[in-house]
């Protein structure tokens, strides 16, 4: 049964957290609007759209800082009750330290599940949005696609480009190749290729062709070509700010469609899509470390422990951010990346919690 007293700190608890959460999204607001506010001067973005860039872009910033809010929120609402020896008179009624998590255990962990639930549906929409917006308004316009792009459309089917220059419609230096088992079917290689968004197909030109049939070969020299493959030419720019913008199930496609393909990063792909669950439980092992550094009464106050707090959080940044750069630069599983900073803290969190019950 939930309490008075339970309902005093989870109040408490959730009313700090949604004061953090406004403080701090306001700040992100007015630092990103500065930062941008020439970009969107300059491509003539209206009042009305930049508003609904903001709408998107506080979720944003809010899930991306998500266990620093909570972790702050617990260290200062708890220590001004330990300032004002609230905890001592609970503790000295003959409750336990068990019995005073109680509460945190309960506000943390609704949080942490309305979050977790955002994460994998909510927030990716809203940076779809934001990522739309940016792409307007603030960022350049992509000119040239990857260089030297291989792909894997299907089991059989693979294809080569140079580059593609979307500011003309064309690529230079194509070639497909169609292999079953070690058989190579049939080659292609075009000086150019455009495609025609009418029909859905691509025009080759200066074609050579080679086809195999057994011991059959068959080669063909044509001055232009006419082909439907199963891939637009933005398929051609890897752009990892989609892994932010999808929901996870279609998280989950687009990293099947990009494996297919052969892609080299979808370490980057896995992160996210663990981060977004590791990420909650982060909050909640944050949660409990704060409540067991802010419960005791001590001569710094609120100003030590928020400080104590700051430096915490700062380690979890960092600790995310170097395994994140380990699973993507030099091949750490993303599961461990996603979840290690997890376990390091998860063990801090039990040796703090041991030392107040014993």
């Amino acid at each position: 049964m939930i309490k008075k007293l339970d309902w005093y700190i989870i109040k408490k608890f959730w009313g700090t957290f949604v004061y953090a959460l406004a403080v701090m999204a306001l700040i992100a607001s007015v630092i990103d609007y500065s930062d941008k506010v020439k970009s969107f001067v300059k491509h003539h973005a209206p009042f009305s759209a930049q508003l609904w860039y903001y709408e998107n872009f506080i979720p944003h910033i809010l899930a991306l800082l998500f266990a620093l809010f909570i972790f702050i929120a617990t260290i200062f609402f708890t220590s001004k009750m330990a300032y004002k020896s609230e905890i001592v008179a609970f503790l000295a009624s003959g409750a336990s330290f068990n019995r005073f998590l109680r509460p945190y255990f309960i506000g943390g962990g609704v949080i942490c599940g309305v979050f977790l639930v955002l994460n994998h549906w909510v927030v990716p929409r809203a940076n779809r949005n934001r990522i739309e917006f940016e792409d307007r308004y603030v960022h350049e316009k992509v000119t040239y696609s990857d260089h030297d792009v291989h792909l894997r459309l299907s089991p059989e089917l693979y294809i080569f480009l140079q580059n593609y220059d979307y500011s003309v419609n064309t690529g230079y230096r194509f070639s497909s190749e169609r292999v079953k088992g070690t058989l190579l079917l049939e080659k292609l290689t075009a000086e150019r290729i455009s495609y025609d968004s009418a029909k859905n197909v691509y025009h080759l030109y200066n074609v050579v062709l080679r086809t195999n049939d057994g011991i059959k070969e068959k080669l063909q020299i044509l001055p232009e070509l006419t082909r439907p493959y199963p891939f637009h030419p933005s398929d051609l720019y890897e752009n990892t700010d989609m892994a932010y913008a999808l929901t996870t199930p279609e998280l989950d496609r687009l990293i099947a469609q990009e494996k297919l393909r052969g892609r080299e990063s979808l370490n980057l792909y896995y992160v996210e899509k663990h981060r977004r669950t590791a990420q909650p439980a982060a909050g909640f092992i944050l949660c409990i470390i704060g409540a067991c550094i802010a419960s005791r009464k001590i001569r710094g106050g609120s100003g030590l422990h928020l400080a104590i707090g700051i430096l915490i959080s700062a380690l979890y940044m960092l600790a995310l951010q170097l395994s994140t750069t380990f699973s993507v630069k030099a091949g750490l599983d993303p599961l461990i990346a996603a979840w290690i900073p997890n376990f390091l803290f998860g063990i801090f969190a039990y040796i703090l919690y041991r030392r107040e019950v014993t």
